[in-house]
């Protein structure tokens, strides 16, 4: 016997067919002289009816045994409108017992009793729930989608190495140790940044790749240490094609799984978006923004506003509309707690009531700070006041992630709406209190915005670049920009981030001297796959769109790897493991 058609398939038009079913057992149900299987596979479930004559054939079958059922479509009496084939059943007169199963460890459905940790042990039975068949499903959905288009529009798909030179910039590499060079490592790539910039000078002009990259980094609900990105870089191109090619993309992916027409694509600089929202990746499905106090302390006597200010610190509010009875103290201290892990020293309040203010800071400043800030923030009756005050970017950030939990405590998103945000001019530099310098905030391949090049050495504080990021409900969805294609500023850049000649030449030699050949002008993007089926899929948890995936400590559980090797196979590639 061989299948005919799969276990989500059939319907009451089939009715007086012969069919062969195979699959897993999902619910068997004894009723004397009849039994009842279900019968799943990775497309649905069907109902096998099993009457005297051969239900003691299956009278021993349990859940996940494997069986192939031949027998006729018949309407089924008790209809269940929650499944697909829910209208008919399958009056089965032969099956054979492919495989029996032990009782699994997790109950096979999408309401599973498991934790994580014992669905990752055993993924291949966590796989078979058909909530992760429908995320993989998804995933597949969007890599063919995004091929067909990226193809129809010119590109073409070109796979870059695995194995290359480690340049580390940023996170770290994942090393493999070279059994014929002694002494010699390759990196795992954390993405192919270097390779697709070589193809455009070797003139392909549009490349993209469903990409495999490694980070050794720590990890989150939204990051796994080997992750897929959709890689494209395109030449002769400004920013503006970039944007209307990954606009093209999005719409075509959000029409074909989700039936979806996405509006405009928002834009927002860097430095407004963090004014505003205290993050470079907002969610702009809700509002609450950050707002800028200062000039309303500028003359206070509450010292520690008054000292922060001095300091060149920023004070900064936000407004929760009509919550103010909704927090108890308790509950404000939990808000303390929250910002202080992203460095504040204190969240001060208002509540603002039918007799005025209180709260933390009502008894320290005047009456004319309090109208102030009343006018300024458009304060109504209930309305509670939170405030960060401390160096600008600790001020922006801590209250932009305190503006994010609030936005999901309070229930305040539509999580029925996407809404995409360029994120563009970001700073060229970034301070690295670790290492006492600046250092390239994206990658030292980026362009400066070209009215920044003279301040790339005496102004790296003020220096832009033209690098983007496209946001997506608070989620970083792509990062990209505009590639250097000058071999001096190139070279200028290095200096900058204090990399010496003879450094960059070691780390990036073979790179530049590509750039003496003729670079064209050229940019592109990174979109991360997984987060972005996680969004389409509705779930918060990268693990569940990756089939096999590592844990928070980068383990995998069903295979127990990372593990030790044998002494023979560190011998063959000259490594001693230090104690």
């Amino acid at each position: 016997m061989r299948k005919t058609h799969n276990n989500g398939e059939l319907r009451l038009q089939d009715a007086g067919k012969q069919v062969v079913l195979e699959g897993w057992v999902a619910k068997r149900r004894n009723f004397g002289a009849l039994v009842f299987i279900d019968l799943r596979d990775r497309e649905g479930i069907t109902q096998l009816v099993f009457d005297e004559t051969i239900s003691p054939q299956v009278v021993d079958v349990r859940n996940e045994y494997v069986l192939c059922a031949q027998g006729v479509v018949v309407e089924r009496q008790d209809k269940n409108p929650n499944l697909p084939t829910g209208d008919i059943e399958i009056k089965v007169s032969s099956v054979e017992i492919i495989n029996t199963a032990d009782t699994t460890p997790l109950i096979i459905a999408d309401e599973t009793d498991a934790l994580e940790d014992t669905r990752l042990k055993y993924r291949y039975l966590d796989l078979r729930r058909p909530c992760l068949q429908k995320n993989l499903k998804l995933r597949h959905q969007v890599t063919m989608i995004t091929r067909n288009y990226l193809s129809d529009c010119g590109f073409l798909e070109i796979e870059t190495p695995i194995l290359c030179k480690s340049t580390p910039e940023g996170a770290r590499d994942y090393l493999v140790p070279s059994r014929i060079t002694k002494g010699g490592f390759y990196a795992l790539p954390q993405s192919p940044q270097i390779y697709k910039q070589l193809l455009m000078i070797g003139g392909l002009e549009k490349y993209f790749q469903i990409a495999r990259c490694f980070r050794d980094e720590d990890l989150r609900a939204d990051r796994q240490p080997e992750f897929t990105q959709i890689d494209i870089e395109m030449s002769f191109v400004e920013e503006e094609d970039v944007f209307a090619m990954v606009e093209g993309l999005m719409r075509e992916i959000f029409r074909k799984t989700k039936g979806i027409e996405l509006s405009g694509f928002e834009r927002i600089p860097y430095v407004e978006c963090m004014r505003r929202f205290g993050s470079d990746k907002p969610d702009l499905r809700f509002g609450m923004e950050l707002q800028q106090v200062n000039e309303i302390f500028e003359q206070t006597e509450f010292t520690i506003f008054k000292n922060i200010l001095e300091q060149g610190g920023e004070i900064n509010a936000i407004v929760v509309k009509n919550a103010a009875d909704r927090f108890s103290r308790k509950q404000l201290d939990k808000l303390q707690e929250h910002v202080r892990i992203y460095g504040a020293k204190a969240l001060s309040f208002l509540k603002y009531g039918k007799d005025g203010f209180s709260g933390s800071i009502a008894k320290v400043i005047s009456d004319a700070e309090k109208d102030a800030l009343k006018q300024k923030l458009q304060v109504e009756e209930n309305d509670l006041l939170l405030f960060v005050a401390d160096k600008k970017t600790v001020s922006q950030t801590a209250l932009g992630a305190l503006r994010v939990k609030l936005g999901h405590d309070l229930d305040l998103i539509d999580q029925q709406t996407y809404r995409f945000l360029w994120v563009t001019n970001f700073p060229m530099f970034e301070y690295s209190e670790e290492e006492g310098r600046y250092v390239a905030a994206h990658h030292p391949f980026t362009s400066p915005n070209l009215e920044d090049v003279d301040k790339l050495m005496n102004d790296k504080a003020n220096c832009y670049s033209r690098a983007y990021d496209l946001v997506l409900n608070g989620y970083e969805l792509l990062s990209g920009s505009i590639r250097i294609h000058d071999q001096q500023l190139q070279e200028q850049v290095f200096e900058a981030i204090g990399m010496s000649k003879e450094e960059a030449k070691r780390r990036f030699g073979f790179f530049l001297e590509a750039f003496r050949y003729g670079t064209p002008p050229h940019g592109g993007v990174g979109i991360g796959l997984e987060r972005l089926v996680m969004i389409l899929a509705g779930t918060d948890n990268i693990r569940d769109v990756v089939a096999f995936p590592k844990t928070a400590s980068a383990s995998d559980l069903m295979s127990e790897a990372p593990s030790s090797v044998d002494e023979k196979q560190l011998d063959e590639l000259h490594i001693a493991i230090k104690a």
